[in-house]
């Protein structure tokens, strides 16, 4: 499921195919926004970035703004693209190589764009440090609910590019933090249903998504009970925002 394309026509048409199973009833689809970037922030506890979130500004055009020196407002499209690679990036532990592929410009300029991120974002960069020092000295790295996961390979000292252990490390603590916090929101929710005895049904988790069915009738009342329960898995130093859709198929609800 996770497989089911959305960016081209033949996928939309696949989406489409993705009905609720009673008559009357629709699809109710909720999607964490941006959850690996705030848990980032949250584990950091980079006071740009946290603030950033707490003010609801997009993350990507505040980064842009922070590293070309410019107000948000005058933020180009070009500028935003370039601090989204940078964003998502620094999660997967992407070289400049990487970017500049992913980009489409020169190495060079990758290079020094991931150098002015650091030095603007410097709690990311200890962060990120601190979790391989730590995972070289236990020999795993934890999520937020310390669920481990052996690592060897880090090098005592890390200058450039991280190597795939360290990326595989920072990476575990990131998203693996955002799994638990999903699978959290998806028991809370369960329990919810069952004690409310909503007729909703929980469908599928499909990364940072949650998709149910509902009779229409009921379909607000699932929208407010899964905001709460997904905004309230954790508490984090940064404030979670879930965006809800209704739709009669998969994808009019992604829509």
């Amino acid at each position: 499921m996770q497989n089911i394309p959305i960016r081209t026509p033949e996928g939309e048409r696949i989406r489409r195919a993705f009905v609720p199973g009673e008559p009357g009833w629709k699809l109710v689809c909720a999607d964490y926004s941006q959850i690996e970037l705030r848990v980032l922030a949250h584990f950091s506890g980079d006071v740009a970035m946290q603030k950033a979130f707490a003010d609801g500004i997009d993350i990507h055009r505040a980064v842009a703004a922070e590293v070309f020196g410019v107000a948000p407002e005058d933020v180009d499209s070009n500028q935003r693209r370039m601090a989204k690679g940078v964003n998502f990036g620094v999660i997967y532990g992407q070289s400049s190589f990487g970017l500049s592929a992913a980009l489409g410009i020169s190495r060079e300029e990758a290079a020094e764009f991931i150098d002015s991120y650091f030095e603007r974002y410097s709690g990311v960069a200890e962060f990120m440090e601190a979790t391989l020092d730590e995972c070289k000295a236990t020999g795993f790295a934890k999520t937020i609910l310390g669920r481990r996961r052996a690592i060897t390979g880090i090098r005592p000292t890390r200058k450039g590019q991280l190597n795939m252990p360290e990326r595989t490390a920072v990476n575990t603590v990131i998203q693996g933090s955002a799994a638990d916090l999903i699978k959290t929101a998806m028991i809370n929710i369960h329990r919810t249903l069952n004690a409310e005895n909503h007729p909703a049904n929980m469908l599928l988790q499909i990364h940072d998504e949650l998709v149910f069915e509902t009779p229409e009738s009921e379909a607000e009342s699932l929208k407010q009970l899964v905001k709460t329960g997904m905004e309230t898995a954790f508490t984090l130093d940064v404030p979670l925002t879930v965006d809800i859709a209704i739709g009669d198929n998969w994808l009019d609800a992604k829509s």
